[in-house]
């Protein structure tokens, strides 16, 4: 009874209190001077109650019985007062003889008080239209009291049951009578008319006369069993129907919702959200079948907005937002040529509306907009920011909570919003049972082993439909990522990190590797690892032939399902836990073969000829992408190298330099650069040729670099200047370093002619950060500067007048002449 709606709840209250009541004080006035009659009368009125037929039209289970004629005839026989009893056992008879299901205790209490009731009513209607004892009446005296009386026990008994059913389903109680009752009224006065010539025949004629009376109300229940048998077998065919149609429309509904990677199951969720909560606001049947019909539907107006649109990961544009808004009115337009015979259009075309008046499409405020669409919008708002979505990271229901009591008042109705709170428990705890419960029969469904008709490896479970439709969207929409997101990245490390994300949608992986093909065509190198084990694959160089890409690379192939170890043990590296693999060749242009793309998968025989298929489609985007990488790094390298000598050249120093330069700024360290000078170059090119000027550079390049630690910087300048950037390097350590620099240079001997040898020399200069300076031009400008003071000291030594010159670093000015000026970049290239 505690599940009633409160005014049902109430109302059954107050009849079985007023039957109670009723009871006890008419009670005592009973008489039981027949007590044969009486009991017959009663035994008779419990049988008859058990040929009952089902009211169709209700979903109460409410019966009707020919039991009332015994009744009846009993209140004309016995009086009111005695027939309460007889009443009240024929109302406990019909609830529990031959029922389809268990009445509560309520049910019956209130059966039985509304008998009583009834009975003292007819009582009282036919003593004041002037009835009187039957054996002291004609017929003819007896019609009127007769059919009034008939007339006050029709309204009573079916007025009393339909209220309770009204109250019961949220419905209007005078339309519940009329569909329901009204057309049952002749068969109450066939009953009273049989009730009053057998009560006449008892008490002319005996009691042998009266089961004669009996044949019409046999012949009405039998008509009656007949009907009502047509009608319900009708109703179930209609329902049976209906049930088809909803199940149809609600199979397309989860095919449409399935190609939403995110939201496979968000339709079942939230149409059981919205019905649960429906009941629970008191919401007709009519109008939750409605709400739940309306949530299978709600986003079907999506199919007019584009699938990228709908996947987009970050923030829509102000275009793609005007599409979106379009979904309800597309929707509701779809759905409102479909004749239900409740709401569903109106709930569509308002989910989207908001409380404060600032919703889509039509601007609705408050309680303007329909009850089901404010429901709708509150779990549809709830299950989509608790479900993964391309624009954003799931919540967790106690986020959400807090989240929805924000909104309260501004986009939801604050008062359904606590409602949902209060409920929110019980729907989390039905959806994840029938989560689970759909989950046992889809698996219980997929699992099929492998077979020639089929097409599985042994031991693959097979997706389901619905998990095919939503394969088929992944596809789409990874392929369509990986050709936005292609060209983004520009080197070959985050192009490759970006391809095998994204192909993480659609082919399963544990590690990804890149080989490219190296510039003699005879080997690959891979440039690129991630995942289990594949990192130590990097920079390994397999021969045309050899392991799973060399044998793709000889090949042209496609590899599917190889044994990944064959590459590990040619490789001399250690047992890899990696079963699988697929490696598929990259091209580019005009089929050039530039490498292979490899995933690896910890399963053995993961990979099937749907993942060949979808890897050989991506490899055609991704070959021109990662050549364009390769032309890109090989460009930044030539960018910031000097071809002659391999050392990075200028526009690599000042970046490097930059950035050392703030690093010791900030930790308070110092930095020296080294300009270097080699002595006579010009003489060199003049007198020997360019061809052993270059010889000179080069073998200078590879003195210098052979001197200095591996984080120093060794930069040839312009021409046949180089400068050295020693990072936390002291002046003491910074001139020990200047001075071997130049005696490596001066054991430098270059055979300019046959047997003729020439020794290089260089001058070199040097300065400290932040003692000679706060900036590279200024560090440059006082080692240049230094550089041709040592020059001119060690052209003076070569003069054979001339004494020895002072030290390098002394202060003392030397005459300089006309020293290079130094050209300095306005800007730097990073």
């Amino acid at each position: 009874m505690n599940q009633l709606p409160r005014a049902a709840h109430h109302y059954v209250t107050a009849v079985i209190a007023i039957g109670v009541a009723l009871f006890a004080v008419c009670l005592p006035a009973a008489k039981f001077d027949q007590p044969v009659l009486f009991l017959a009368l009663l035994a008779l009125s419990s049988m008859s109650a058990s040929l009952k037929v089902y009211l169709p039209l209700t979903t109460s289970g409410s019966t009707m019985s020919v039991s009332y004629a015994v009744d009846f005839a009993s209140l004309l026989l016995l009086g009111p007062h005695s027939t309460m009893l007889v009443a009240a056992g024929s109302a406990f008879s019909q609830c529990h003889l031959n029922s389809k299901e268990r009445n509560p205790l309520y049910r019956t209490l209130f059966s039985v008080a509304s008998l009583v009731i009834t009975v003292q009513g007819t009582g009282l209607a036919f003593h004041l239209l002037g009835g009187g004892a039957h054996t002291q009446m004609s017929l003819a005296e007896l019609a009127r009291p007769l059919v009034g009386a008939a007339t006050v026990y029709f309204l009573l008994n079916t007025g009393l049951i339909a209220t309770a059913i009204a109250l019961s389903t949220r419905t209007p109680i005078i339309s519940t009578w009329h569909n329901n009752f009204l057309w049952s009224a002749p068969s109450y006065f066939v009953g009273a008319g049989s009730a009053a010539l057998a009560a006449w025949f008892v008490g002319h004629a005996g009691y042998w006369v009266a089961p004669l009376t009996f044949a019409p109300l046999y012949l009405t229940y039998r008509t009656y069993k007949v009907y009502m048998g047509r009608i319900e077998d009708e109703q179930r065919h209609v329902q049976q129907t209906s049930d088809l149609h909803l199940a149809t429309i609600e199979a397309l509904a989860r095919a449409i919702d399935a190609k939403d990677q995110n939201t496979q199951t968000h339709i079942r969720r939230v149409q059981m959200y919205a019905a649960r909560m429906a009941k629970a606001v008191g919401l007709s049947a009519g109008e939750i079948q409605g709400i739940k019909t309306a949530a299978l539907l709600h986003d079907i107006g999506k199919l007019a907005v584009p699938e990228h649109i709908l996947s987009k990961p970050g923030p829509l544009t102000q275009e793609e937002f005007q599409k979106i808004r379009i979904h309800p009115e597309v929707g509701a337009e779809i759905i409102a040529a479909v004749p239900f015979p409740y709401p569903v259009a109106p709930i569509i075309l308002s989910h989207h509306e908001r409380w404060d008046g600032k919703g889509y499409p039509q601007g609705l405020k408050g309680e303007q907009i329909p009850l089901g669409a404010r429901i709708l919008t509150i779990v549809d708002y709830f299950d989509a920011i608790t479900t993964e979505r391309p624009y954003h990271k799931a919540l967790s229901h106690k986020s959400a909570v807090g989240l929805l009591t924000h909104e309260s008042g501004l986009a939801l109705d604050p008062t359904l919003v606590r409602v949902f709170i209060d409920l929110l428990p019980l729907l989390v705890a039905e959806a994840d049972a029938e989560s689970e419960a759909q989950d046992a029969m889809n698996a219980l469904a997929a699992v099929r082993l492998a077979s020639p008709a089929n097409g599985l490896a042994p031991g693959v479970v097979a997706p389901n439909a619905f998990e095919n439709i939503a394969l088929a969207h992944r596809e789409i929409y990874a392929l369509y990522e990986i050709a936005q997101s292609m060209g983004t990245s520009l080197g070959i490390a985050d192009t490759m990190a970006l391809i095998s994300s994204k192909l993480m949608n659609i082919i399963p992986w544990s590690g990804s590797a890149l080989f490219l093909m190296n510039g003699d065509g005879d080997a690959l190198k891979c440039r690129f690892a991630a995942g289990v084990d594949a990192p130590q694959l990097l920079n390994a160089t397999v021969r045309l032939g050899e392991g799973l890409a060399g044998w793709v690379a000889k090949n042209r192939r496609t590899l599917v399902n190889a044994d990944p170890g064959v590459t590990f043990e040619m490789l001399g590296l250690p047992t890899t836990k990696l079963r699988s693999a697929v490696v598929c060749p990259l091209y580019v242009n005009d089929n050039t073969f530039i490498g292979c793309l490899a995933l690896y998968h910890l399963e053995a025989n993961r990979y099937t000829e749907d993942h060949r298929r979808l890897l050989e489609r991506i490899a055609e985007q991704a070959g021109p992408v990662i050549h364009n990488s390769i032309v890109f790094e090989q460009t930044q390298e030539d960018s910031l190298t000097d071809p002659l000598t391999g050392l990075p050249n200028r526009r690599s120093m000042f970046v490097h330099l930059s950035r050392e330069l703030s690093r010791a700024e900030r930790l308070k360290s110092q930095v020296a650069l080294i300009v270097m000078d080699i002595d006579g170059f010009k003489t060199i090119n003049d007198s020997y040729g360019h061809h052993i000027g270059d010889r000179a550079l080069r073998e200078v390049s590879l003195a210098l670099q052979g001197a200095l630690r591996h984080y120093d910087l060794c930069v040839r300048y312009a021409g046949d200047e180089f400068i050295v950037v020693l990072t936390d390097c002291s002046r003491e350590t910074a001139e020990a370093k200047r001075r071997e620099l130049q005696e490596r240079v001066g054991q430098i001997e270059l055979e300019v002619r046959t047997g003729k040898k020439l020794r290089l020399a260089a001058s070199a200069g040097a300065s400290v950060f932040p003692h000679d300076g706060a900036n590279y031009e200024t560090l440059l400008a006082e080692a240049d500067h230094r550089m041709y003071r040592d020059k001119a000291v060690r052209r003076g030594r070569l003069s054979a007048t001339l004494a020895p010159g002072p030290e390098f670093m002394t202060d003392e000015p030397v005459p300089v002449a006309s020293p290079m000026p130094l050209v300095l970049p306005q800007t730097v290239a990073g």
